[in-house]
């Protein structure tokens, strides 16, 4: 029997729940890919941030890449679909859990497998990326497993995933550069911008209202409700933003503290359209206004790498 012929019996339906493996496209659909972006552009940032050359650092710059998002993000997309798979069967049944493409045991041994490659991969990121990726992948595992599932509460769950996703990236990618602690400059922006992604997470937890309350997850949404909550979203990523540009204005770089006010005004244009029906456009905002969010945090990233700082 050749490869080919192997996997396709191995993925066969007709075989027993134990004995099947599944689909390499199911399993790329459990890690979420389209979920990389945000910790792929924060480490980014903090690579850009620490001023150093990037044609130098090559290697390690793409093996924090794929540390970031293909690993550590889809580790912590596959332990999410496991633990919320119940959820996810109210919510989007078509997800691989719910939907039995990916049968068994397999969502939860593929969490494991990635967790320990990731670990594996951040060996070679130096003591600093090595800490962090533990932070990571701990947090992401304490977001979605008992007994902690920090997700049951829309505050501490939602703190955990913007660090996951902004904070721990940013540093890990300023800290390889280095081979050191970043400068307070750079964990301060850093922070700033990881407790503004707050606000974003909010937002994602729209689309899952009626499967969390039926499983008595406490997302802010289910919680508050789809006006308040959008609102608390609105002011969550307003503040952090603001803060930045009174940082930028206080390290004198003037330009920059300008390019962030224009992009949180537009910001606050899209917010008053997001408000009016929030829960419907929620996906809407987080491609338009989270996108001009994303861009600021890259310009704060080369004003940091400039001198003088």
């Amino acid at each position: 029997m050749s490869a080919e012929e192997t996997i396709d019996h191995l993925t066969n339906p007709s075989l027993p729940m134990a004995l099947r493996i599944p689909a390499l496209k199911t399993c790329l659909e459990l890690l979420k890919p389209v979920t990389w972006f945000a910790p792929i552009w924060a480490f980014f940032c903090g690579v850009v941030s620490s001023g150093q050359s990037l044609t130098a650092h090559v290697p390690i710059i793409l093996a924090g890449l794929l540390l970031a998002g293909p690993m550590v993000c889809g580790t912590s997309q596959a332990v999410n679909d496991w633990f919320d798979r119940h959820v996810d069967a109210i919510n989007e049944p078509n997800r691989p859990i719910p939907s039995g493409r990916m049968p068994g045991h397999w969502g939860l041994y593929i969490g494991i497998i990635w967790t320990a490659l990731s670990l594996l991969l951040a060996t070679r990121l130096g003591i600093w990326g090595f800490a962090a990726a533990v932070v990571a992948l701990a947090l992401a595992w304490a977001y979605s497993a008992p007994p902690l599932r920090l997700k049951q509460n829309g505050w501490g769950g939602n703190a955990a995933v913007a660090i996951c996703y902004e904070g721990v990236p940013w540093f890990t990618g300023a800290a390889i550069m280095t081979n050191a602690l970043p400068s307070p400059h750079i964990l301060l922006i850093a922070l700033l911008y990881s407790i503004g992604a707050h606000g974003i997470m909010t937002l994602n937890d729209f689309k899952s209202i009626d499967g969390d309350r039926a499983i008595g997850i406490k997302s802010l949404p289910a919680m508050l409700g789809a006006d308040r909550a959008g609102r608390l979203a609105c002011w969550v990523m307003i503040l952090p933003q603001i803060a930045v540009i009174g940082a930028m204005f206080g390290w004198h770089h003037r330009y920059t503290a300008l390019a962030i006010i224009l992009l949180l005004g537009v910001q606050m244009i899209l917010m008053l359209s997001l408000l009016e029906k929030p829960r419907e456009r929620a996906p809407w905002y987080n491609a338009t206004g989270t996108t001009l969010y994303v861009i600021g945090m890259l310009i704060s990233a080369f004003a940091l790498a400039a001198k003088g700082v």
